[in-house]
């Protein structure tokens, strides 16, 4: 790391260091580099200029792996091609069509700002970052991923491949680096006349770090191992979900003795009527369905 904090050349800041205009010249170049020679041209999200469809790409891709998306992506837009469809669909098939790619809140997300968009914005995606910011369910990153991939204006877009580049390069020997560290690093980084094909560049070498087994984003306060999900409270949930999909206006009762089938047969104990009643009320609340006399539906 070069360290130059009085000259007049230095361009910002990577924690202590002072990362110069040669040094970031460099970066830049090993990324093109690297991006061109680990370029996956195979995924039929990139170089749409559909904000729609690059901010469902960016919602599947959030926690699931490129190979399932590339399943789901084209199907899920096929049954709801634009804004408005996905604003006039019901929660229950919008959930149908999301399953197998897990994190259903995801869906949620999706449907809620779709009908935002189409309630206040003429069933179209906002083309500011405040405006997207602004939207349920959307954060910076997807944000700014959506200004860089479908409108191709600058932002800070960070996600695990972008944060493994950076802390790769600029913070080889740290542990614990947080995205306030990056920022100002992905920001004066990135390419303000081809933000999306800087953004591939770096999502494609970060991926090719991540298939060498180098993971920096380990180091990132960001990062945290995903647990299990065989016997856990995200299956649980997935499972009473399913059944209320499956089973439109199926009773507590029901719902109680499918579960407990379902967790003898994998050699755990039952639910106890408490612990069933608090997740239901818990997707009850987030919204996945309701109370319909003494069963419970999706919309």
């Amino acid at each position: 790391m070069e360290a130059k904090p009085n000259g007049q050349n230095v361009l910002c800041r990577a924690g202590e260091h002072a990362v110069t205009l040669e040094h970031m010249g460099r970066f830049r170049q090993l990324v093109w580099e690297m991006g061109e020679k680990h370029r996956r041209d195979g995924l039929p999200w990139r170089f749409i200029d559909d904000p729609y469809q690059v901010y469902v790409s960016e919602a599947m891709l959030q926690q699931t792996q490129v190979s399932r998306v590339l399943k789901h992506w084209p199907r899920f837009l096929a049954a709801f091609p634009t804004v408005d469809a996905l604003a006039s669909a019901s929660v229950s098939d919008v959930l149908e069509e999301w399953q197998g790619l897990g994190y259903n809140r995801r869906a949620l997300a999706l449907k809620r700002a779709a009908d935002e968009c189409s309630a206040k914005h003429g069933g179209c995606m906002p083309d500011t970052y405040e405006e997207l910011l602004a939207l349920p369910g959307i954060g910076p990153a997807t944000a700014a991923g959506i200004m860089a991939f479908a409108y191709q204006k600058p932002g800070i877009y960070i996600e695990t491949n972008v944060r493994s580049v950076f802390i790769h390069h600029f913070f080889p020997d740290s542990e614990k680096v947080t995205d306030s560290q990056l920022r100002p690093l992905v920001e004066c980084a990135c390419d303000g006349d081809y933000p999306r094909e800087w953004y591939y560049a770096l999502l494609d070498y970060g991926a090719a770090l991540k298939a060498q087994g180098i993971n920096p984003n380990r180091r990132s306060t960001s990062y945290t191992r995903q647990s299990s999900f065989e016997g856990s409270h995200r299956q649980k949930r997935s499972f009473v979900l399913q059944q209320v999909l499956a089973q439109p206006g199926v009773g507590f009762e029901a719902l109680l003795a499918s579960i407990n089938e379902f967790e003898r047969k994998a050699g755990r104990d039952n639910l106890l009527e408490c612990e069933l009643m608090a997740l239901v009320e818990e997707l009850v609340s987030e919204g996945f369905f309701e109370r319909e006399g003494d069963g419970f539906v999706s919309r």
